[in-house]
């Protein structure tokens, strides 16, 4: 019986990385550009041509050991009750002129990729978590996108400006979600800021609304079990799934609208971008079909709205098996991609989230279409021509979807390495588990505890998507991400389609 608890996950993770045509190591000529930058100078020039906004309360919520901050928020309830958001973007920009040595290399790997074991940054790390990162207690230069969020939930744009900031806070998903949620008291991050407590409650209403008004629009929900692996020592100890919260449904929402401010605004003014696009899924049929395995009836042709009611409905019936149903409709939707959009062609729009103009501009720290996204806006405000030709931007559209889809594979995988890890010594062992797909590739299930998928490599005939089992793990291999199972039993009870 093999033990792997002394594996070595980080060589594991840079071999993922490699194989899937990535490279993080930055020549010199990017390590000597970067050493050679004076932060000082370039922020000094740049406020010249920024608002001063370094009083409002500013402050970033992200995961506990984020250091790449992409984006603060501040709002501000305006005379018709509107609520006026603002969210500022690092300049990364500023710092990474186009067709410097830094910006080769960034659009070389075109995302971060975050392993779970070790986290691949788009830009080295004194430039993504110094330089351009919007930490605490240091003035940024940042792009500022306006939209103001009425009482049913409807937005209109506001301007865009470029903007010198302070973060006042940096917080964190899962206290100030706990806070909001009414769990726990006001933390102590929030407590020692005066007025951020009232802030954080007005961000938390114009979410509420934002997030209302895209689910009566047909926005869909989805939940995915992405369990991250807590390593200590060098070792698996649990794998955690982190629920969404209130918190999170902030800056989601936030993010969602601000892109799509972004959007319109570079439409207005005329300029070829790139849009992220999902379209409309060439196999709705195989959704109709899903959705009547749970007796409902969706319509002939694809209606985001009524696929959005079925999933809100599943949800609220069976909240345990709903992750599963959510990767199903995922994959049968088909992936997310970038696509250059000329000056006056209609957009192809963002299927999932119910809107037709949507970019990805909100984090030019992790990916780096948000970079030149940041550019085509400060051409726009420079009354600058398009920084980019239409071919580039193809070319430039085409890349960073190549880059997005090998991250999420390198992603997957190491989830799957960290499962096996943490499963190892324990073959002989038996877990209640959920059938979660049956095709000629094989039959797979979901453990419950710890949330680990695998192959049923024995007993799998008769199995069906939904069906509770009980297994065993009968071998396990981390460095090709593989977990075995037989079955033992199965209670043939039918929890989800």
């Amino acid at each position: 019986m093999s033990n792997y608890h002394n594996i070595d996950l980080h060589k594991i993770a840079r071999t993922a990385i490699e194989q899937y045509g990535f490279d993080f190591t930055p020549a010199k000529p990017v390590i000597d550009e970067i050493n050679a930058l004076d932060p000082r100078q370039l922020l000094y020039n740049a406020q010249g041509e920024a608002r001063d906004l370094r009083g409002f309360l500013w402050s970033s919520i992200d995961n506990t050991e984020s250091l790449d901050l992409d984006q603060l928020e501040y709002c501000v309830r305006g005379n018709n009750d509107e609520i006026i958001v603002k969210v500022a973007i690092a300049d990364v920009d500023l710092f990474v002129p186009k067709n410097s040595q830094t910006d080769i290399y960034a659009a070389r790997n075109g995302t971060s990729v975050y392993t779970g074991i070790d986290v691949f940054p788009l830009l080295p790390t004194r430039l993504s978590t110094e330089l351009t990162s919007l930490l605490p207690d240091a003035d940024h230069d940042v792009l500022v996108i306006e939209f103001s969020v009425f009482p049913d939930g409807a937005i209109i744009p506001g301007p865009i400006y470029r903007a010198f900031i302070r973060n006042k806070a940096k917080l964190i998903y899962e206290e100030i979600g706990d806070w909001i949620e009414g769990k726990t008291g006001v933390p102590v991050s929030v407590a020692r800021v005066p007025g951020l407590k009232e802030q954080l409650e007005l961000q938390d209403e114009a979410a509420e609304r934002l997030s209302k008004f895209r689910i009566e629009q047909g926005a869909l929900e989805f939940d995915t079990v992405e369990p991250k692996p807590v390593i200590r020592e060098e070792k698996v100890i649990t794998l955690l799934i982190q629920e969404k919260n209130r918190a999170s449904s902030i800056i989601e929402n936030f993010m969602i609208a601000a892109n799509v401010t972004m959007s319109q605004f570079l439409k207005k003014a005329g300029i070829p971008m790139i849009q992220r696009v999902v379209r409309v899924p060439k196999n709705w049929q195989g959704i109709v079909e899903v959705a009547a395995a749970f007796h409902e009836t969706l319509p002939f042709q694809p209606d985001a709205k009524a696929l959005a009611q079925f999933l809100h409905k599943r949800k609220i019936a069976d909240p345990e098996m709903f992750p599963d149903l959510s990767l199903t409709i995922v994959k049968l939707l088909g992936p997310g991609e970038y696509v250059m959009l000329e000056p006056e062609a209609p957009s192809i729009g963002h299927f999932g989230l119910a809107v037709m103009d949507y970019i990805h501009g909100t984090a030019p720290n992790r990916r780096y279409v948000d970079v030149i996204i940041q550019r085509l806006l400060k051409s726009v405000l420079d009354k600058q021509p398009c920084p980019y030709s239409q071919n580039e931007l193809i070319n430039c559209a085409t890349r960073c979807t190549d880059r997005d889809t090998a991250a999420k594979k390198v992603e997957r995988f190491m989830r799957k390495v960290a499962a096996a890890v943490l499963l190892s010594g324990r073959i002989g062992e038996s877990f209640d588990a959920i059938v979660t797909g049956v095709s000629d590739k094989g039959t797979y299930v979901r453990i419950v505890t710890p949330p680990a998928e695998g192959r049923v490599m024995r007993g799998e005939k008769g199995l069906f998507v939904g069906q509770k089992v009980k297994v065993r793990l009968i071998g396990m291999n981390p460095y090709k991400g593989q977990i075995d199972f037989e079955r033992v039993s199965g209670s043939g009870v039918l929890v989800a389609w």
